[in-house]
């Protein structure tokens, strides 16, 4: 990662990212004109929220929809930073457990095990781009400790 690539500028690249993400999907218009901030709402579950969400049954397709849209964004910003591209790959059970890797070359420069799916979400706005950041940053100094393996 360059010295001029910052903690909060990877968290508002981050932010970007996810934000445009789910602003392409929007095929008829229903976000335009909503501030970023409403288009991200679904990510952000407080206790009570996350309490309420029953874990029977399969996980909500949007809920599984927003956790591909985290990922991929965490996937553009450490191509934008390392110039490598970072795929994800996801499997999932229809119990809300799986597994995420994103894989940049022959390097997996993130894994992640995932449970209760059916809660995926973050306290608060900041904690969702502290959160995709530090998987960016992690995976960019993956990339440099070892770019023979993932500029393949």
């Amino acid at each position: 990662m360059s010295e001029t690539a910052t903690a909060p500028d990877v968290e508002e690249l981050f932010h970007r990212m996810l934000v445009m993400l789910f602003r392409a999907e929007d095929s008829y218009g229903a976000w335009e004109g909503k501030s970023d901030d409403t288009i991200l709402a679904p990510f952000i579950l407080d206790k009570e929220a996350r309490a309420a969400i029953p874990m029977i049954g399969d996980p909500d397709p949007d809920t599984l929809w927003r956790l591909e849209l985290f990922y991929k964004a965490v996937g553009i910003c450490i191509e934008k930073l390392a110039g490598v591209m970072a795929t994800p790959m996801l499997k999932m059970s229809h119990e809300g457990f799986g597994r995420v890797v994103l894989i940049a070359g022959r390097l997996v420069v993130v894994s992640r095990h995932l449970r209760d799916v059916h809660r995926f979400g973050f306290p608060t706005a900041d904690k969702l781009k502290s959160d995709g950041a530090k998987l960016v940053r992690e995976a960019v100094a993956l990339i440099e400790a070892h770019p023979e393996v993932a500029r393949i």
